[in-house]
This record gives structure tokens, sequence and C-alpha cells, in this order.
């Protein structure tokens, strides 16, 4: 068995930090998926936190695998410094699992802990699916990713779309009412978009501008 690991308060804290990467894990990616948190300050109870541990049997306390010892010992022998270690293993009913160990390092660099995954392979396919396709109670939220030029010309387009197939607008205030769309859709928090829009619009940068400062004073 290896030797306790002494741990700082900081040490404590960054494993104390994981434990929601632990139920955020499980929730993500559904009950196939044993994910356990190890502390190696106690060896002999060192699960201080898991979750789908009915793969397996284990509960919090439960002790260190061998395999991850043995990982361990090559690190402290000497072996190549990593932090990630995948296989495939069986748990006690001789069910495959894939499994990923990661270790958690804190002060000084040191090993004081291992983040564990374990997918079990005997999971009808059909359930690993479904974890991937929306449920009718699925929650979807909106959320912007880093943008560039494609996403400019995918908002105005769309925007152009709206403004020209609504003949209650006039055709002087179209570009003005494409470019306030493109406003609220916050498009010109992204770099070079103002030149972007100008030259689709066939109008200056100047004038793109001014309809901001109007648009802003408008809202």
């Amino acid at each position: 068995m290896i030797s306790k690991v002494t741990l700082t308060k900081q040490d404590s804290a960054i494993l104390e930090s994981y434990k929601s990467t632990v139920q955020a894990l499980a929730a993500y990616l559904g009950d196939a998926y044993e994910i356990v948190l190890h502390s190696l300050g106690d060896p002999e109870n060192s699960v201080i936190e898991i979750a789908n541990g009915f793969h397996t049997g284990r509960v919090v306390g439960a002790p260190i695998t061998d395999l991850a010892v043995s990982w361990l010992e090559k690190l402290k022998n000497g072996g190549e410094e990593v932090n990630q270690y995948s296989y495939y293993s069986k748990n006690k009913l001789g069910e495959p699992l894939k499994s990923s160990t990661i270790a958690i390092r804190g002060s000084q660099n040191k090993i004081i802990g291992l983040l564990c995954i374990n997918l079990y392979l005997g999971t009808p396919f059909i359930n690993l699916v479904s974890n991937l396709i929306p449920q009718e109670t699925s929650i979807f939220a909106s959320e912007n990713f880093a943008a560039g030029p494609e996403t400019v010309d995918r908002e105005l387009n769309n925007a152009k779309e709206q403004i020209l197939s609504n003949p209650l607008i006039p055709s002087a205030q179209q570009k003005k009412e494409i470019i306030r769309i493109l406003h609220h859709h916050k498009v010109f928090e992204i770099k070079n978009s103002v030149e972007q829009v100008a030259n689709a619009l066939d109008i200056s940068i100047n004038t793109v501008y001014f309809h901001l400062r109007n648009i802003a004073k408008d809202d």
C-alpha cells in the first residue's frame, strides 16, 4: 500500500474543489460512468467523493485500488511524469470497464489525489445515446461562443432576411434596422465587424457608427 501523503491546507482545498467536478461529470456523462475522487492523504480510506459507485460497489471511504498504487509507484520510482493513464479493467463481477485516471497535483507539484473515470462497457448503447438526446424536461440555455467573420455573415444574412421581407419598413430605413438587429445581437463586439457590415451594406464605416449612435439614443 502506498504511504500517506501529508496534505497542506492548500492541498486539501484543491481536493475539496474537485468534489463538484465529480458530480458535474456524472450529470453530464450519465450513469454509465462511475466518477471517483481519491485523496492520497489516507490511502486506506481514499475515496472522498463518488458518483454511480454501483458499478464497482464502492462508496466514500473505500481504499485506493492496487492498479492506482502500481501507477503511482512507477511515478515515484522515476517513471515518466504524466498526469493521465487510460486502460481497460474489470469490476468484481468480471464486467469490462474503460478507465482513465488523472493525477491531481498540489503544492510543490506533488500528486495529492486522483480523479478516476470508469465507463461500464456493458451499458446498452441506447442508454448511452439517451444521455446525448434532449428530453422533454431539458433546458436549453443561450450561450455565446468565440465569434469571427462567419458569425457576422450569419447574423447579417438573418437580419437582412428579417428586414427586407417586412413591407412595413421603408427602404430608406432598412439598413438602419439591420444594424439595429446586429447591435442587439452584440455583433459589433466582434473584431472588425463594423468594417465587415459596412462593406456588406455598401455604406461607409462612419455611417454604421452614425446609425449606432442614433440606435443607442433610441434605446
